[in-house]
Formats: C-alpha cells, structure tokens, sequence
C-alpha cells in the first residue's frame, strides 16, 4: 500500500512538473501576446512541446476563435508569439485545431517568422506563408508560384485563404452548424 502511495505521488509530481515547464516555457509567451493586444481578444491557442515532453518539436494549437475575429487575427497571433520565442529553436511546428494536427511548419522558418517579425513587411509574410506549410507527411501543402508579379500574388493570396481554411475554418464552420 506504501508502495502505490509513492508511486501514486511520482506520478503526479511527474505530471505537475511537466505542465509547469510547458506553461512557463511557452503557454506563458501567448498568454502574454493574447492579452498584450486588444485585437487578438476572442482567439484561444494552446502551445506546448509536442506531446508535451518533445522540446524539439513545438504543438501550435488553435482551440477557437470568436465570431469577430478574422483569419488576420490568428495569423497576427501566430506572428506575435513567433516573435515572442524567437531565440527558441524547434524541428517542427505543428499547426492544429482543437487538438488534431492539421501542418507543420519547419522550425528554422517558425523562427525566421518571429525574428523578421518587428520589420518584415506583413503582407509579404503572410503571402509567402504558405510555401512553407509541410503536410504531415513531409510534403509541400501549397508550392510556390512562378511568372508575373500581379499572377503570382493572386495565386499566393489564394493559397493564403485556403491556407486558413484548410487549417481551421472548415473546421469554425461545421463547430457553428
């Protein structure tokens, strides 16, 4: 009886401990960013390592959003916590909504993000965005585009909104029928 009590309180030390380094690591950093502008009120993340205890790897969990939030909102908040972690270096960032992975990003683009974040001009962040989007198995969700200045934005401004909706606005949707 001993025996399962300590092996009991192990346990719970182990999951306690594991919680307070991922809160005090990186959930700390968007509770941060989510109250330190107005505008990103109504948008929920969750960020931890990737089940929790994989340092190298970073989970970027979108758990909802409100219905005056905007597809800019949450790609401000993403940019604003990439800002906020910068110094951080990760394998992969995994992009997902209400638990379920959906992408990933590389992490040296995740931290190329937070570090151009202060002067990079955001519409060229934003439209570039999805050239760096990897699906679960590795590959390229969305390419990239060649020829005229005018087609090539076009094309990377619809990758864009798809982009939003493959990740989670599909997602917004069925949750509101």
């Amino acid at each position: 009886m001993k025996t399962l009590k300590i092996v009991a309180l192990g346990i719970i030390i182990a999951v306690v401990s594991i919680f307070t380094v991922n809160y005090f690591s990186l959930q700390r950093h968007m509770v941060s960013v989510l109250k330190g502008d107005p505008r990103n009120e109504g948008v929920k993340v969750w960020v931890h390592y990737k089940w929790f205890i994989n340092p190298a790897e970073l989970k970027y969990d979108l758990r909802g959003i409100s219905g005056e939030n905007s597809a800019l909102d949450v790609s401000r908040v993403m940019l604003q916590f990439s800002e906020k972690t910068k110094d951080k270096q990760f394998n992969k960032v995994y992009l997902g909504y209400k638990g379920e992975d959906k992408f990933y990003f590389k992490g040296d683009y995740f931290q190329k993000l937070g570090k151009e974040y202060e002067f990079q001009n955001p519409i060229y962040t934003l439209r570039t965005m999805p050239e760096n989007v990897y699906t679960l198995d590795g590959e390229p969700q969305y390419g990239s585009w060649t020829g005229g200045w005018l087609g090539v934005t076009g094309k990377q401004i619809e990758d864009v909104n798809t982009f939003a909706k493959d990740w989670y606005l599909d997602d917004v949707v069925n949750d509101i029928k």
